[in-house]
Order: C-alpha cells, then structure tokens, then sequence
C-alpha cells in the first residue's frame, strides 16, 4: 500500500514544504465546509447533506493531483474534491438549496454531482473517448464509493475503459461503508483494487488518510492515463460521520472499527501532527489557516444566500419536451403547496 506521512519525512519525498502547506490549508477549508454545512441543514438551511468527515486528505490529495485541463467526475460526497479543486463553496451550498449546481462564471472543468450510485463512472469513461478521438491532453478523475463497485456501472466501463484504453483514473474512496453495509458484506474480493485484473487495467491502494500519499499515487495515475493506460486507485479511508443526515450510523456501526488506527483516526489531526514535527506549520500558521477558512465560508453562504430564489418550475422544463399527464398533474399539486405556504418560509 502507497503511504507517505507514516513512512518517511518530507525532505525524503518529491514534495515541497509548500505543497504540504498547501494541503494542509485545503484540508481545514474542507473540514471548515464541512462542518458549516452540517450545522446549517440542521436548522433547515438546506433538505439534506452528506458529510464526508475523516475523507479531506483522500480528496484533497486528489485534487491536488489533477491539472488545469483535467476533467472532474464527481459523487455526491466530493465536495472536498470540488473545493480543492477550485469550485466555489457557494456553487455548493446553493445546489444543496435547490439551484442549479454552478451558479458562479468559474471556469473549473468538473462535471455535475452524481447522485444516483455509479452513473457517472461511465460518462468519466465516454468522455474519455471522446478525448482519444479529438486527440486531447486531459484525462478524467471520476470518483465513487466502495458501494459504487457492486452496481454494473462500474464493470461496465472498467470494461470499456481497458478495451478502448480510456484515460481515465477510476478513484474509489473505500470509506468502510456502503450506507450500512461494511466492504465485506458486499463483495468477496480481497479489495478493490484487485478487481482491476478482471479488465486489464492496473491498480493501487493508498492510504487515503494521507493527502500526500493519495496525491502521489492520483499523479502516477493520472499521467498513465493520459498515456492510454486507465488505472483504480482504492484510496482506504474512513466515514467518520453518518452517511447523510438521514442517517443514524449507531443502528449499524459501533464506535470501534476494526480497522487500523491511520484509517479511522482524524486525518487532519494526523497531518497536522506530522507538519508541526517536520517543522512545516506553527501555531500561527494554523490559526490564520483557520481563520481564513471560517472568512471565506461566511462570505460563501452570504452569497448563497443572497441570488434570486429557484424557480419550482424548473424541475419539470428540462424533463420532457411535452409533460406527460402524471407529470403536469404533480405539477399543479406543486404550486397548490407553494400557495398555501407562509412567503417568509419559501424566502429561508
């Protein structure tokens, strides 16, 4: 397994000072969001959330991998990702709020989240052939979970991906649970990573806790790609917290994994302590980090807060070029709901 931070010191790797600080910043901008969002759909900012607490090193790592030209194939669990690759904080939580999901003018090359389990692992690998007939440079990052493995989208295009050869890194984020399924109980394999073989591409496993470790082996993954070589990278972390706000992780899970202490333990603590004994960050270096964060975010969900409401409409006129009964029915239900409701409410 790929591991950076438990191994050696940073003057031993091919990583500055300055990518570990970099890092590090995105790290606590994430965990920022992250815990920011969580609080805010609590109050009834926005109907759901899926925090992605004990994974920022394996998608910040990630995203620190990619370049500019790159393409993006989201979960809905990569706000991480998406952060640390440039997506605006408030793009992300205004699509948590109804709208569409980049409202901003920026110019990051990412597709939209993938909600339904697995449907974007084939676009990332179309896409990818589409880039082999235009004879481009970028390749793709799609990223899913472990429970992704078990849908018939992800054979599918591993398939495809070896056979057209692809470029496409196919980023699994094994964070120990499918909902309430542990990796075990859903598949027999002795990883994910493995499966690769099946379709003559090349895997690795990372320690997806360590955002210095996942970025190297994302690098690696990433230039084979583009050199027609598809590769699965299973980056081993851990789901902290619970698998959306619907969820009650302690019906299913106890508070002792068995599973090694670097996978469950808090990767930014970890990363944290790791710098301080490098001499990489300080306690000032830390605090501002912090405190940038928390700057940048309350910009974020005041600009969120401050565009024009959704249009309801909109969820039925880009469905269908005519609306079929059911659907117009459902409709005008729709707007006799929205009259009955108090205008304050439909403004939070």
């Amino acid at each position: 397994m790929h591991r950076l931070i438990d191994d050696r010191p940073l003057s031993e790797s091919r990583f500055s000072t300055d990518d570990a600080r970099a890092a590090y910043v995105d790290l606590v901008r994430t965990r920022r969001f992250d815990e920011r969002a969580l609080a805010l759909q609590r109050r009834g900012w926005m109907s759901g959330y899926p925090p992605f607490l004990g994974q920022e090193a394996s998608q910040v790592g990630a995203a620190h991998a990619m370049i500019d030209d790159d393409w993006l194939f989201p979960t809905y669990r990569s706000n991480a990702l998406q952060i640390a690759r440039g997506v605006p904080m408030s793009d992300l939580l205004r699509y948590r709020r109804g709208y569409p999901e980049y409202a901003s003018d920026h110019d990051v090359p990412v597709f939209p989240q993938a909600v339904p389990i697995a449907s974007q692992i084939p676009h990332a690998v179309g896409a990818g052939m589409a880039r082999n007939y235009r004879e481009n440079d970028e390749a793709m990052l799609v990223c899913f979970g472990d429970g992704a493995t078990s849908e018939g989208d992800f054979h599918e295009a591993l398939n495809f991906a070896g056979v057209f050869d692809a470029p496409v890194v196919f980023f699994c984020e094994n964070n120990g649970w499918a909902i309430s399924l542990p990796r075990e109980r859903q598949t027999a394999s002795e990883s994910i990573a493995v499966k690769a073989e099946a379709y003559g591409i090349e895997s690795v496993q990372v320690d997806g806790n360590d955002p210095l470790a996942v970025r190297d082996a994302v690098e690696q993954g990433l230039e084979a790609a583009r050199d027609g070589s598809p590769v699965l990278i299973e980056s081993l972390t851990y789901r902290r917290g619970a698998h959306t706000t619907a969820d009650d992780p302690s019906i299913y899970r106890d508070d002792n994994p068995e599973l090694p202490e670097w996978r469950t333990r808090d990767p930014l603590d970890r990363f944290e302590e790791y710098l301080r004994a490098e001499d990489v960050v300080d306690d000032e270096f830390v605090e501002t980090a912090y405190e940038d964060a928390d700057e940048e975010l309350a910009e974020a969900v005041e600009l969120a807060e401050s565009g024009p409401r959704a249009d309801p409409d909109e969820l039925f006129d880009f469905a269908y070029e005519q609306l079929p009964p059911e659907l117009e029915a459902q409709r005008e239900r729709m707007h006799r709901s929205i009259a009955t409701r108090d205008p304050q409410e439909l403004d939070r």
